[in-house]
């Protein structure tokens, strides 16, 4: 129990008393009972397969890298994962830099024995060209800052980078067929790994003697308990791996305990596992996605004001509009041919119908502008209301001797050929 006396500097005598009888006494000085757990944050970074795990005041960042290999001998369809730590002495003044220590070493082959051992991860998927060119996955475990349960934090930080790493997709080309081509990311998407299930690491503290237990201690309470379980679960009540460290033996009915214990925060965790993993991929599909050319800014727009979005907005419009009038131009109908032949209106006057633009505008006297440019933007007005705001202008032609037809012809400049000829029926 060398290394769990590192965090000792830092307590005296009293402390480390005070602790333990509150321990004892079902009490823990963050507040929490024997069998809670501290809060879990899933951050990812700009790269795949990068985590950030916040676990408590405990923060691991874990960082999944991938290289074609050759396979081992005895596995020579079998791609590769192996799990590195690296302590840092800001996180804890008792690591040392460099050459990592014992506890390192322990905390690696512990998270090891849960993910590898446990085929966690199918390596066989791995596998390029059986006996030249396999993937290895190497996993980089950096601790940030001890908190306390470095084991828990460091398995959810694996698993995290894990699942969102991805290696680049590789095809066989060449003369013989045998040369590996790898295809980078702007080509084809780059393919995840094929994780079969979550292991997830629970870690239990033993208190006085051994009769006291409690889940995830904080560093506090790691430097006066006398052991600790760490029981590695998956979702279906799988033990993975489990081991019980320093301190003296544990009874068969404590373990089993603790084993009950484990599924079900196992099960808690992986739900914010997955959740956190479902949310980057999403967010990364989004980046992929490219904005229409023609589509309006409007993170852009908003520090114009809301004036300017709703001009910008509005152009498109007219510019349909303008486009829908010159549709109608080249849409002419003629009249029918009992107005032709029977028209008394002179020869001076149209003998067809003929829509297009004019220089005369049948709305250029007693229109609201405003009221003129809704109705040029909406061309679902129903009949009634255009019959409505006709009417003043049919009548007042008709006295000044226009005429009802030469002013009809002046009505698909700004109405469509439907809404022209219901006006012509209802006449």
């Amino acid at each position: 129990m060398e290394q769990r006396l590192s965090n000792t500097w830092r307590m005296t005598v009293n402390e480390k008393k005070f602790i333990e009888t509150a321990l004892l006494s079902d009490l823990r000085i963050d507040g929490r009972g024997p069998f809670d757990y501290r809060n879990v944050t899933i951050q990812f970074g700009s790269e795949d397969g990068s985590s950030e795990v916040q676990l408590g005041q405990t923060r691991v960042m874990g960082f999944a890298t991938s290289q074609l290999v050759q396979p081992y001998r005895d596995r020579p369809n079998e791609g590769t994962l192996a799990i590195f730590t690296e302590f840092s002495p800001m996180a804890d003044p008792s690591f040392e830099a460099g050459r990592p220590g014992e506890f390192a070493v322990e905390l690696g082959r512990i998270i090891d024995r849960g993910l590898r051992e446990s085929r966690a991860v199918d390596t066989e998927s791995l596998c390029v060209v059986a006996g030249k060119w396999v993937w290895s996955i190497r996993l980089d475990l950096h601790i940030l800052d001890n908190g306390g349960n470095l084991v828990d934090a460091a398995n959810i930080a694996a698993l995290a980078a894990l699942l969102t790493c991805r290696r680049p997709e590789c095809t066989l080309g060449g003369e013989d067929g045998q040369e590996v081509i790898i295809h980078p990311p702007e080509v084809r998407e780059p393919l995840p790994l094929i994780v079969h299930h979550l292991p997830i690491a629970v870690t239990f503290g033993f208190i006085g003697n051994e009769s006291t237990v409690i889940i995830d201690p904080s560093h506090f309470e790691e430097a006066v308990m006398g052991g600790k379980l760490t029981a590695t679960l998956n979702t279906n009540g799988d033990v993975c791996a489990i081991q019980k460290a320093g301190g003296q033996g544990v009874i068969q009915s404590v373990i089993m305990q603790c084993l009950r214990i484990a599924s079900v925060k196992a099960a808690d965790i992986t739900g914010k596992i997955k959740k956190a993993v479902e949310l980057y991929n999403t967010g990364r599909a989004l980046k992929k996605i490219k904005r229409h050319p023609g589509s309006v800014d409007v993170s852009k727009a908003a520090s114009r004001g809301v004036n300017n979005i709703s001009t910008e907005m509005e152009k498109p419009k007219l510019k349909t509009e303008d486009e829908s009038i010159k549709q109608t131009d080249d849409m002419e109908i003629e009249a029918p041919s009992s107005n032709k032949e029977g028209s008394s209106l002179g020869d001076n006057k149209p003998k067809s119908f003929i829509g297009g633009p004019s220089t005369w505008d049948p709305y250029s006297k007693g229109v609201n502008a405003d009221e003129l440019k809704a109705s040029l933007a909406s061309r679902d007005l129903l009949l009634v209301e255009v019959l409505v705001r006709l009417s003043t202008f049919l009548f007042s032609e008709v006295e000044s001797g226009q005429g009802i037809l030469y002013f009809l012809r002046k009505v698909p400049c700004h109405l469509g050929i439907p809404q022209s000829r219901a006006i012509i029926s209802w006449i």
